[in-house]
């Protein structure tokens, strides 16, 4: 099968797909190529709205073909790899089975394409399902009453369950493709195929969760919830989990731990891991009314039946620290995201549909190894000091503090939101305060900077009444456990440390591809 793209095909508002693959047979035609031979589909699909008044959409035209055809080299196609995995089987002798720690996107796939092939793994979390994670949040945001071991962080699906399902990465691999059609496999909208920034959202992302996990099981595979890892024994040929049900022993583990687990980092350090510090950011939240997002981006265009709901992606790295947004929820909520007692931090979630009355992202500063003392060790403390700020800046009991733009950029304490209102906790546990006095300096001030630049960007952004909330800390691990060439630990080949938490992803893409990746390298080795 000889599959090649033809990209950056453009289109008007008015014309429809059929368009896009009339223009990418008649190209190939003109590179004399006959496009008959092929089978042609919408491969992605993109907005181009940096002219308001012409908006287009831009193609890449999958086109597919069983002949043998030599394609040359021309501008704007591209031959695609192989769709499937490579996968090999190993000869040592498996005592005991996988063992994966963490139902997150590595863990999850990771597990799967073990179980798919006839591996049994026991996948453990210390949160719940699904359904009883989202009824913890629930509560929570209701009550204020914390469960440590299962919230926004902690449960099955991981920290990306509670955001806005986004599969956009920055990874270029041809496993990214896989792992889109997996989701569609397990419930997940076939448009995710063709969108270049496609999005699953919250609501639809719980049940692919749930299915996933069902399969693991179907096929032999354990998963276990309110399981959580408090130790282990390593020997030569063996690792012993001790957990909060029990001793489990296996002959390959896997960390997917999650950026959020830091009484396990504690825990690998106290046995002498070689884990290195790294850079992260710091942060807040900020929300505007999606219809003034959309007018900003798309101007008189604004609500057209093709036109998704805005959302933008901005950054400036002129300072000598970066300041970018991350994570943009359209039509979303911000979400308490703390898995500790006595911490205040936020995330942004939203639905499918994207039809809430706010957008909101985060804007974050880098923080560099040297902000916070170069250790593992430091790392950690510097966020939970500064969660613990936010907790006690929004009065207790799990309040947030929030503050308007215009009062944030003057350095004052601000007035109370109008009209564009606060959805952490359905804007029922806020409290009104001054966020640079949480913050520390070298991040409120390039916050500031950065909020006056995006605006010139994009119009509006640095309104008076935006609603920041704070603090966001949890964008990616503090920290990264280093592995060795075949993705084992450096201080032991039976432990594989894995995705976002280890230090290897960063977001739901690119930690599915580390888990894939893990366990393919397991599959390498051992027999089934």
């Amino acid at each position: 099968m000889i599959r090649i793209l033809i990209n950056g095909i453009k289109t008007g508002l008015e014309d429809d797909e059929a368009a896009a693959i009339v223009f990418a047979k008649r190209y190939l035609k003109r590179n004399r190529i006959n496009a008959a031979d092929f089978d042609f589909s919408i491969y992605k699909r993109s907005i181009d709205a940096r002219d308001k008044n012409h908006i287009l959409f831009v193609y890449s035209v999958l086109a597919e073909t069983k002949l043998n055809i030599d394609i040359k080299s021309i501008p704007h196609i591209k031959v695609l790899g192989a769709e499937n995995l490579q996968i090999e089987y190993g000869e040592a002798p498996l005592v005991n089975r996988p063992l994966v720690v963490g139902m997150g996107p590595a863990g999850m796939f990771c597990a799967l394409l073990l179980a798919e092939n006839g591996y049994s793994p026991i996948i453990i979390d210390r949160g719940d399902s699904v359904a009883d994670r989202s009824r913890a949040l629930e509560q929570f945001i209701l009550t204020g009453k914390l469960d440590t071991e299962s919230n926004v962080q902690f449960g099955a699906g991981g920290a990306g369950t509670f955001s806005d399902g986004k599969l956009t990465t920055r990874i270029n691999d041809v496993r990214c493709d896989y792992v889109l059609s997996r989701f569609v496999e397990f419930g997940a909208p076939d448009e995710i195929m063709i969108k270049s920034k496609p999005h699953i959202g919250t609501d639809v992302l719980i049940s692919v969760v749930d299915n996933i996990l069902k399969r693991i099981e179907e096929l032999g595979g354990s998963v276990i919830y309110r399981c959580r890892m408090d130790d282990i024994s390593v020997k030569s040929d063996s690792v012993t989990v001790h957990t909060t049900k029990g001793d489990f022993s296996t002959s390959a583990l896997v960390l997917a731990l999650g950026h959020s687990s830091r009484d396990t980092y504690r825990m690998l350090l106290s046995h002498n891991f070689v884990i290195e510090p790294k850079p992260f950011s710091i942060g807040v939240r900020v929300e505007h009314l999606q219809e003034d997002i959309n007018v900003a981006l798309y101007g008189k265009n604004a609500g057209h039946p093709k036109l998704s709901v805005g959302e933008y992606n901005l950054s400036d790295t002129n300072g000598k620290r970066g300041v970018y947004t991350f994570c943009m929820c359209p039509g979303g909520e911000v979400v308490p995201a703390t898995s500790q007692e006595l911490g205040v931090c936020v995330n942004g979630m939203s639905k499918f549909a994207r039809d809430g009355k706010n957008a909101n992202c985060a804007v974050n500063v880098s923080v560099n190894t040297d902000d916070y003392g170069n250790t593992p060790q430091r790392a950690i403390e510097f966020q939970e000091m500064l969660e613990r700020r936010a907790y006690q800046a929004g009065g207790g009991d799990y309040y947030a503090p929030i503050q308007l733009m215009g009062d944030f950029l003057e350095n004052k304490v601000s007035a109370s939101p109008s009209r564009i209102m606060p959805t952490y906790a359905n804007g029922n546990r806020v409290t009104v305060t001054n966020l640079n006095d949480i913050l520390p300096i070298f991040v409120s001030a390039r916050l500031q900077e950065g909020f006056r630049i995006f605006d010139k960007k994009l119009k509006g952004f640095a309104v008076d009444d935006a609603v920041l909330t704070g603090i966001e800390t949890r964008t990616s691990a503090p920290l990264r456990i280093m592995r060795n060439e075949n993705l084992s630990a450096i201080s032991n080949p039976l432990i594989y440390p894995c995705g976002e938490g280890a230090g290897y992803a960063g977001g739901i893409m690119s930690s599915a591809v580390d888990g894939i990746k893990v366990a393919l390298e397991i599959m390498k080795k051992y027999k089934v």
